[in-house]
């Protein structure tokens, strides 16, 4: 995998909580920091979605919120977290931009594609907040979206599953995993890697995906440059 020049790495907000379950947890968003570094000093160019969830998961969070207010809520729970984890970056010495879909003041950049691939050529760690700036699309489209846009190698998503499997690991003690699947297999078993309208976008687009558990010692790291013990989703 270290032939990968260009990645979008995408992060579940509720990992970054940590054992909190809610906000942020410095010391868990400190090593995804130190790991992309390590990427970025070796010459890979990274940008970076990262998802709400941290701070508010749609439908599940209220019933009685109308849908697009709800989605425009996560909306922006997503930029509060790529404004921080930015500036946790920036910390280590990393030069970063946080590109929006929609104006957020003094606070982000609205994007532009050829703002961001220089920005990326330049050896910035680019973010990508906001999703798509539109409702009933989830992080996993904006994700996929961007990574498109950018030209962007693969998609590496981080996530609390080590793994694609065949059910729920989390319910079914039985369940198998994956080592390689197809993303036609995704989308025909509906495997829920990411939702159906970003695999659907990923198999015309001819992205690959890989996923891996972001709480593995070194995961993003080992990733790119060998002990990979994540699914590789095909296309």
């Amino acid at each position: 995998m270290n032939d990968l020049k260009r990645i979008l790495l995408k992060l579940s907000g509720e990992a970054l909580a940590g054992d909190k379950d809610f906000g942020f947890d410095e010391a868990t968003c400190l090593k995804v920091a130190k790991q992309v570094k390590q990427i970025t000093d070796k010459g890979t160019q990274v940008a970076i979605v990262i998802g709400g969830g941290n701070f508010w998961r749609g439908r599940n969070s209220s019933k009685i919120i109308e849908r697009t207010k709800s989605d425009q809520i996560g909306m922006l729970g997503t930029v509060m977290n790529c404004i921080y984890v930015s500036e946790i970056f920036r910390t280590l010495g990393m030069q970063t931009e946080v590109y929006t879909p929609f104006m957020c003041g003094a606070f982000t950049k609205l994007f532009s594609k050829d703002a961001a691939v220089a920005d990326l050529n330049a050896g910035k760690v680019v973010f990508f907040a906001g999703g798509t700036g539109h409702p009933y699309f989830s992080t996993d489209t904006g994700t996929t979206l961007r990574a498109i846009e950018i030209e962007a190698d693969a998609i590496l998503l981080a996530k609390a599953v080590d793994g694609v499997y065949d059910s729920d690991p989390k319910t079914n003690p039985n369940a198998k995993k994956f080592d390689s699947v197809s993303i036609q297999q995704v989308v025909d078993d509906r495997l829920q890697v990411v939702d159906l309208t970003a695999t659907i976008m990923c198999m015309e687009n001819k992205m690959p995906m890989v996923v891996f558990g972001l709480n593995e010692e070194n995961s993003i790291v080992k990733t790119l440059y060998g002990e990979f013990t994540g699914t590789y989703v095909t296309v």
